[in-house]
């Protein structure tokens, strides 16, 4: 079978835009390989979350690999993480290439914030210089033991200096070694739609419910040209939305909830991969078993 990079390179030169949801852990994770997509996008901000934290760049590269290599495991399909900055200068990136690598992941983002970064729909980002940025995606490009593992440079500038500025980057990460590129926060349809002409590589789109980009139907963006876009914070926001609504009817006297879309013990633990568990169990016992009634 083909390592997960080399599924995510099939995909992405299938000619079809791959969509990846956001998944913050494995249950996450999961869902949304049941549900058919073929993709999986590790989010940061989701992973941050999950730790009690806002996206503020307060989480390690040892717990957002750690996440990363969790969601890899309980999935079959390619898992694309959230790197944030690399955690440090271009040997911290060469290193978390390698340690996202070693978790099984098939494809990261790193960004050219300032550390610690914040969210990139949030306002008051700072950028590191264009050459910084170029010698990251260089160290990172070069880390990687798998060829096929896509390496995904993200400039968050388009909010800090200027689109064209954003665009230069863009195309600077690209000749570095950069196998996509990820203009985040643009701000207008316009820039939506000349991001993949300008940008001389393949893009990547990131949509944010109530972000600074505008919200785009998917056949709109993979007719800008865009070859991926991720949809991170969708289910978390459905989560926590459902979560809100369920104990505020608790609260209100209504009781424990329940209805169709409440799954049995047994039906949740089989979507958790219980029909996996519970044969290997079987087939350790069997023989034991077999040579006790034979006595």
């Amino acid at each position: 079978m083909a390592s997960r990079p080399a599924q995510l390179r099939a995909l992405l030169a299938s000619g079809r835009m791959v969509v990846a949801p956001g998944a913050y852990d494995c249950i996450t994770g999961r869902l949304i390989e049941q549900a058919g997509f073929n993709c999986i996008y590790m989010t940061g901000a989701g992973t941050s979350a999950t730790l009690g934290f806002p996206d503020y760049g307060l989480i390690t590269q040892t717990e957002m690999t750690a996440n990363a290599g969790r969601i890899a495991r309980a999935t079959k399909i390619p898992v694309i993480a959230d790197a944030d900055t690399g955690y440090g200068n271009e040997l911290n990136v060469f290193r978390t290439v390698q340690e996202y690598e070693r978790e099984g992941v098939a494809g990261i983002h790193i960004e050219d914030q300032v550390t610690p970064k914040r969210c990139g729909h949030l306002d008051g980002k700072e950028v590191i210089s264009i050459e910084d940025y170029a010698a990251k995606i260089r160290a990172a490009a070069d880390a990687r033991q798998n060829p096929d593992f896509l390496i995904i440079a993200r400039t968050d500038a388009r909010a800090v200096t200027s689109f064209d500025d954003a665009i230069a980057r863009a195309n600077a990460a690209i000749e570095a070694g950069a196998d996509m590129a990820f203009v985040e926060a643009m701000q207008t349809m316009a820039e939506l739609e000349a991001v993949p002409k300008l940008v001389r590589g393949p893009c990547m789109l990131n949509i944010v419910h109530g972000g600074k980009t505008p919200e785009v139907p998917l056949e709109v963006a993979e007719a800008a040209g865009y070859k991926l876009t991720i949809l991170p914070g969708m289910l978390l926001r459905t989560i926590i939305g459902a979560c809100d609504a369920v104990l505020a009817g608790i609260q209100a006297g209504k009781g424990y909830p329940s209805g169709a879309h409440m799954g049995k013990p047994a039906e949740i633990f089989h979507r958790m991969g219980a029909d996996e568990w519970l044969p290997r169990r079987n087939k350790y016992r069997d023989p034991l078993e077999n040579k006790a009634a034979a006595e």
